[in-house]
């Protein structure tokens, strides 16, 4: 008798043995299939953001980028647009303050840049720049009959009012007399003109000509302050700055590009 009931003791616990074996192994066949369905997950989530190009800008400077309701739009979002859809990608614009789209595209957050970009040799110290796709002027907004600036030569000891970043931030940093005034949006300079804080605001052409029209009582003067070329910026040695142009250059021989900004900017 005590043999027998040794003998189904043993069993019992090697039948208890091997439940307990078994709920292991189902417990890793459950995490198995956990980590799978993760891995399942992410590799959507990469296909997903395949097929993605992420232009920084700064989208206050109209024509080239405004807001259209809830929609950034402008000379350059569609040239960009234009030219994802040729190499096959999808645009995504993302707005940041334009001092900090080089940074941007220096970290690989975003791929390019585009925001009315002059090409300096000072950027190009930084980043990349693809063929140009456009011309542009530096002016000097004033108030309408300013005594204070007549004339770029009297910006060297005046007020001047820039966005920060800007070429005419650039530019204006060289008058040693002169006080300048960073703003993180070209509005805001020119707001800070019509409020008397400035003496003058040195930004490009087309933008000065939308703020002029949408504040009373400035104006622009006849005498430009610099010539300038856009351009595309991209991270150096990025074998996009090759495909962009190659894009590009048959936008440009197709009359896209001087449709587009035909579009905005009215002969």
């Amino acid at each position: 008798m005590k043999k027998i009931l040794s003998a189904l003791l043993a069993g019992a616990i090697a039948c208890t043995a091997a439940f307990a074996l078994a709920g292991c192994g189902g417990s890793n066949n459950a995490g198995s299939n956990s980590s799978s369905a993760a891995s399942d997950v992410e590799s959507k989530a990469d296909e997903a953001n395949k097929g993605e190009l992420h232009m920084a800008t700064n989208a206050f400077f109209e024509p080239y980028e405004f807001y259209e309701n809830d929609k950034i739009v402008g000379i350059d979002a569609e040239i960009a647009e234009a030219i994802c859809e040729k190499l096959g990608y999808t645009l995504v614009i993302d707005d940041m303050d334009f001092d900090s789209i080089i940074t941007a595209v220096q970290s690989g957050k975003a791929d390019f840049g585009m925001a009315g970009m002059t090409v300096t040799e000072e950027r190009k110290q930084a980043i990349d720049f693809t063929d140009t796709y456009t011309n542009a002027i530096q002016v000097i907004i004033v108030k309408e009959g300013s005594d204070k600036v007549k004339s770029a030569a009297d910006l060297e000891t005046a007020s001047i009012g820039v966005q920060m970043g800007t070429t005419g931030d650039i530019y204006v940093s060289d008058f040693k007399n002169a006080t300048i005034e960073r703003y993180n949006k070209g509005a805001d300079a020119v707001l800070a003109l019509t409020q008397g804080k400035v003496d003058a605001v040195v930004i490009d052409n087309e933008p000065a000509k939308a703020f002029v029209a949408q504040n009373e009582g400035l104006t622009i003067l006849e005498e430009p302050f610099e010539n300038e070329e856009y351009a595309i910026c991209v991270a150096k040695g990025s074998d996009l700055t090759a495909k962009i142009n190659t894009a590009l250059n048959e936008l440009k021989s197709e009359g896209k590009v001087d449709e587009i900004i035909k579009k905005y900017i009215k002969a």
